[in-house]
């Protein structure tokens, strides 16, 4: 009996492990449909927090007409790696005409990141694919938002952007609501 109930412990063990291995590998793999964007602060003084938000307009704006309509993730990376050069030198520009004298860093790249929500969508922690402006130090708070699916390079057709959670279309269906 004390044999049938070890193999039985034993069992359900090995199923709960399977069972979390897959559904970590399911949340990696929600991450990987993302391209997050980060601009970093030099610092969190308001005068720092300030200019990053400047920056950001500029990034925003110069390159919407180059996301606008993109259909992949894939291709998002390519455009952003592109660009890379020119995003450094609007970033640069924008501290320049405010008065900063430190630079900008621009990257693609892989970082780990912690749950973050922007209106209905959550993003949750993990790594994901990235562009990251640091501005001087990149010590300060951070403004993000996501490249892909398109959330901040939009044009016109902005209200054409649906976002889906699995896990609240499951809480709807089995509760009704």
């Amino acid at each position: 009996m004390k044999v049938i109930a070890i193999i039985l412990i034993c069992a359900v063990l090995i199923t709960v492990g399977v069972v979390a291995v897959k559904l970590q590998s399911s949340e990696g793999d929600k991450n990987q449909e993302y391209l997050r964007i980060h601009i970093r602060a030099n610092s969190n003084d308001s005068i720092d927090q300030s200019v990053k938000y400047k920056v950001k307009e500029s990034i925003v704006e110069y390159m919407t007409p180059w996301l606008d309509g993109v259909k992949s993730k894939e291709s998002a990376m390519e455009i952003l790696q592109d660009h890379i050069g020119s995003m450094k030198a609007v970033a640069d520009s924008t501290l320049s005409k405010n008065g900063y004298t430190y630079k900008a860093r621009v990257s693609l790249r892989q970082e780990e990141f912690p749950a973050r929500t922007y209106g209905e969508l959550t993003l949750d922690r993990g790594v994901y694919d990235a562009l990251i402006i640091e501005l001087g130090s990149g010590e300060g708070d951070n403004w993000w938002c996501v490249v892909f699916p398109p959330l901040c390079f939009v044009g016109e057709d902005k209200d054409e952007v649906e976002y889906k959670s699995f896990f609240a279309d499951l809480y709807n269906k089995i509760f009704g609501k």
